[in-house]
């Protein structure tokens, strides 16, 4: 059984993986060790890369996820299929500096650790060629982490550690698994204090494939926040899918009032209009956000359109009926029809969860 395990999540680097295997083999030379790269379908074959590295070194493995997608849940499944003491998480682009896995290692050892950080930000550690844009969105993530983790940690946002795997093991079922960064959600999900210590290091520029920092990334990284916080009394999924559904809102009387009033179509034809567009607008905002880790492809993003189309009007039944009750039941109109929008809302969630983006396709 090796001593640890080097977790690797990868989409898309094929162009990386020898040469972080041959760097890692460098320095872990006196180490007992294993890696393992959970690759989410990449498209540019790197799980190919990763299985013909292993018919070379029996010390690689590769874990391929079909249809799911997700920095943090690619961790913790990887993290779990693995028997050895320590855990090391790292990227697959080559910008975390191999070179101070043995310091990582070793603080986790002699120290008595829980974890150990490698740190961009304490004394000896850099961000490198940040732009300014990279490095504000990175302060402005660590100051809503802040309440999460303790006040000392200073790179609670960091992507590359070392962690004692039953941390993990005990951790599993309450981590959120959204977004891209699994320390930080160790450190809110934990039951009990972790104990921990910081490494500096510099982070590297990419030298090859494209970042996977965008404007969706961000979204998960606010789910993430969502959950931890409010998590014990209101999914944050229900909540992106209700800020969804109030978008649609928006888009349906804009429809409205362009054909009905700017056009002089018949009112019921423009409604029926504006009522398509905007499920239409709903389901894939709801695909591309709140359910960016089931996202639907091909012909199963027609499938889903139409299963999405079926259960939204049968909610606009529920809450047409809801509503109409409440009202006849003498309860003032404004709250009969938030009734209604309350109920038909939970239906459309939970029966599209279920129909439309269910786990168990994925």
């Amino acid at each position: 059984m090796p001593e640890i395990s080097i977790i690797v999540p990868t989409f898309s680097e094929a162009d990386n993986v020898l040469e972080l295997h041959a760097r890692l083999a460098s320095s872990l030379a006196a180490e007992d060790w294993e890696l393992i790269f959970v690759d989410d379908d990449s498209p540019d074959g790197t799980a190919d890369v990763v299985r013909a590295l292993a018919q070379r070194d029996r010390r690689v493995r590769c874990i391929q996820r079909i249809g799911r997608r997700g920095l943090s849940s690619a961790v913790v499944e990887g993290a779990l299929s693995s028997s050895a003491p320590l855990l090391a998480v790292m990227d697959g682009d080559l910008q975390h500096d191999e070179s101070i896995l043995p310091a990582l290692i070793g603080a986790v050892r002699s120290r008595e650790l829980d974890v150990a950080i490698s740190s961009r930000y304490v004394e000896g550690g850099s961000t490198g060629t940040w732009e300014r844009r990279r490095a504000l969105m990175s302060r402005l993530a660590t100051r809503l982490a802040r309440s999460l983790v303790p006040a000392d940690l200073r790179d609670p946002m960091s992507g590359y550690f070392v962690v004692k795997s039953p941390v993990v093991r005990e951790t599993a079922k309450e981590l959120s698994r959204y977004g891209y960064k699994v320390l930080l959600d160790l450190f809110a999900s934990s039951r009990r204090p972790l104990r921990y210590a910081e490494v500096p290091y510099a982070f590297r520029r990419r030298l090859r494939g494209e970042s996977k920092l965008d404007s969706l990334v961000i979204w998960e990284y606010l789910m993430l926040i969502a959950d931890k916080r409010f998590g014990g009394v209101i999914s944050p999924r229900l909540l992106l899918f209700a800020a969804v559904g109030g978008s649609g809102v928006v888009a349906h009387f804009a429809i409205l009032s362009l054909l009905y009033l700017g056009a002089a179509v018949p009112f019921t034809v423009a409604q029926a209009a504006a009522a398509a567009a905007a499920m239409t607008s709903n389901f894939f905002l709801n695909n591309l956000l709140t359910y960016r880790d089931r996202r639907l492809h091909g012909l199963g993003l027609l499938r889903g359109l139409a299963s999405f189309y079926v259960v939204c009007s049968m909610g606009a039944l529920a809450n047409i009926g809801i509503a109409a009750y409440a009202f006849a039941q003498r309860t003032e109109w404004a709250l009969s029809a938030a009734a209604g929008i309350l109920v038909g809302m939970l239906w459309n969630y939970l029966a599209t969860a279920r129909f439309t983006w269910s786990a168990a396709r994925h």
